[in-house]
């Protein structure tokens, strides 16, 4: 009998990958909801697997973690080339910004098991970063080329900005807080018609010229 060749014998079997999917999203979800809930047999039972199939794929718990996170960063890195062709180049900005909250959410449910893979691993930190400054420089400059976004703040500014938002505080219903600030970011940084300041602040000083001196 022929010898397997290498490349077929280490190709994972479709249902190894399937199990491996159906984990990563299962933690995402049990991650980002938080509390006393989010543990590895959560993650098991939500995915419809065993615990035993979960540590096949992810012998400790920090592996899994730094999946989850990878995964997540990935998957924003993807988003944000699908939206270059979106028609509208700040609303683009806006999906995708709205898009970490989510992402953040996530990483709130494992933060402290995450501080602890990351303290090992500066390049976890280093190719996160990287890849999300990337993908916002790109959603960036086109709504910048397209004059609809002024100019003089970088992709650094808008995720610390971001991240300052997300991260502000953590009582319930932040998502929603973060969420409306946001768009109050994303709608200031629009760049307004000339001469739409100087307009809106006529009213305010024939108002104060009509306005009676006191004696």
């Amino acid at each position: 009998m022929a010898a397997r060749s290498p490349e077929i014998a280490r190709k994972p079997r479709a249902d190894a990958v399937r199990n491996r999917e159906r984990v990563l999203e299962a933690a995402k979800a049990v991650f980002s909801a938080g509390g006393s809930e989010a543990s590895l047999e959560a993650v098991a039972r939500h995915a419809g697997v065993g615990i035993g199939t979960l540590y096949r794929h992810f012998p400790t718990r920090e592996a899994l973690y730094e999946a989850v996170y990878r995964r997540e960063v990935e998957q924003l890195g993807d988003l944000a080339e699908q939206l270059q062709c979106a028609p509208e180049p700040v609303e683009a900005l806006r999906r995708w910004l709205r898009a970490n909250v989510e992402f953040v959410a996530t990483k709130k449910g494992m933060v402290a098991a995450l501080a602890l893979v990351a303290h090992g691993s500066t390049e976890l930190h280093a190719y996160s970063f990287d890849r999300l400054t990337r993908a916002i420089g790109t959603l960036l400059a086109r709504a910048v080329a397209a004059g609809a976004i002024r100019g003089d703040i970088s992709a650094e500014d808008v995720l610390r900005a971001l991240i300052g938002m997300c991260y502000m505080h953590d009582q319930p219903g932040w998502q929603t807080t973060a969420l409306r600030l946001l768009d109050v970011f994303v709608d200031g940084l629009r760049v307004q018609p000339v001469g739409t300041a100087a307009s809106a602040a006529k009213p305010a000083n024939k108002a104060a010229r009509k306005a009676p001196r006191k004696a």
